[in-house]
């Protein structure tokens, strides 16, 4: 990791393999010394893969000029296309890193030995699963007519203390405003584990407000886990975001894509910049990773894929923002993914009760209904995280990356 300093910006940049950020004295943030820390984007593929544009079903190209009044120069260093051209490195584990996982792993493994009892404990999961009626006097925002054509199912809501609230439009006096159908999702671990906003796959009527709530809570990282299509004729997500190079215009908000690459594990890796028309504000940069491959209401053939974006998230740091993470209801893959990535970043900082998936996943259930969804999706969560534990545990014990606590 180093520290640049660019003088023609005079800016400070923190170069971390695999990404970019930027630290400066414009806004009071999290990092000590009065610097803020933002994520910028990039290099976040193989040499080897396709550097091609990535096109997936998009409703329309975006628009390759500058946006109305924002000068084609950069606004920022960082707002220059990214080099997408190299992985980022491997976890570095310390000692005591490769003692929790190791004794995760001894606590978890003999679970795929034994399918039944994950079965059982995802049984214990749905009966405690709350009721429809239970639901609707919990999501009161929700459903109230002004907002019924914002939610892509009518059951599947957000509840009303656990949903985003958008503040550019917080007046609860009336009722559609300040909505959308997404829930903050805060993990049992406090520390450094990140936070989640789950929220289903935007509508055309809810562009400019998922791009709202991007902004509003500094997010750094979208993981959508769709298509924009499923078997050519069924919608999954609307076409929320520029998918070629280019930008496009949600409301008074402008989202530029720098830079798109396809992997050859099918992963999307997209280089996104959001902001206001009207700011002198730099914009948020946002790395966008779709996996559209991954089945609705299914699972992947293998784990592998799911473990590449783990390690794409392992060095951003989680004081930075929550992760969103959607897929089309924004519960079972999205919930699926949420209880692997936490699962592991617990174990890491030393927290054992996160071997305890039915705690983990009825915590995630009393802040949005329905996270994981399947039987299925479950038992991926417990395959995942052996497998991960597994990887980190190999590449420690060669040497390649332990380090004393």
């Amino acid at each position: 990791m180093r520290l640049l300093f660019l003088a023609n910006w005079n800016l400070l940049f923190l170069d971390i393999p695999g990404f970019c950020c930027r630290m400066s004295k414009a806004r009071q943030g999290s990092i000590s010394n009065g610097f803020t820390f933002e994520v910028a984007t990039g290099n976040l593929a193989s040499s080897s893969r396709r550097a091609r544009r990535a096109s997936m079903h998009s409703a329309e190209n975006p628009n390759p000029d500058p946006p109305p009044g924002i000068s084609a120069a950069p606004l920022h260093p960082f707002s220059k296309p990214i080099d997408l051209c190299f992985d980022p490195p491997d976890l570095r584990l310390t000692s005591e890193q490769l003692r929790y996982c190791s004794e995760a792993l001894r606590l978890l493994k003999p679970k795929l030995t034994s399918p039944e009892a994950i079965y059982e404990e995802f049984d214990i999961l749905q009966a405690s699963r709350l009721k429809k009626n239970d639901m609707i006097r919990s999501c009161r925002v929700a459903v109230a007519d002004v907002n019924r054509g914002k939610n892509r199912y009518t059951d599947v809501l957000p509840f009303d203390d656990t949903r985003v609230v958008l503040k550019s439009t917080e007046d609860m006096s009336i009722l559609g405003l300040g909505y959308i159908n997404a829930s903050l999702i805060k993990t049992i671990s406090g520390g450094n584990v990140s936070q989640f906003i789950a929220t289903q796959g935007p509508l055309p009527n809810t562009f400019e407000d998922f791009w709202e709530m991007i902004i509003q809570y500094h997010c750094p990282v979208i993981v959508m886990l769709t298509r924009l299509v499923d078997n050519y004729k069924v919608v999954k997500c609307d076409s929320y975001f520029p998918a070629d190079e280019g930008w496009r215009e949600y409301g008074k908000i402008f989202v530029t894509n720098r830079h798109s690459i396809e992997t050859d594990s099918s992963l999307v890796l997209r280089s996104l910049e959001v902001n206001y028309q009207q700011s002198d504000d730099p914009p948020l940069c946002v790395i966008h990773i779709q996996y559209p491959e991954w089945p609705d209401h299914g699972v992947p053939e293998n784990t592998l894929v799911v473990r590449e974006i783990l390690k794409r998230l392992y060095h951003i740091p989680p004081d930075l923002g929550p992760i969103v993470v959607h897929c089309s209801a924004g519960i079972g893959r999205t919930g699926t993914f949420c209880a692997i990535f936490n699962t592991i970043q617990r174990i890491l900082v030393g927290d054992m009760s996160a071997v305890n998936l039915v705690d983990t996943i009825s915590h995630f259930r009393s802040q949005r209904i329905g996270m994981v969804q399947t039987a299925d999706q479950f038992s991926f969560c417990y395959a995942a995280i052996i497998d991960e534990l597994e990887d980190l545990i190999s590449k420690s014990n060669l040497g390649q990356g332990v380090q004393e606590a």
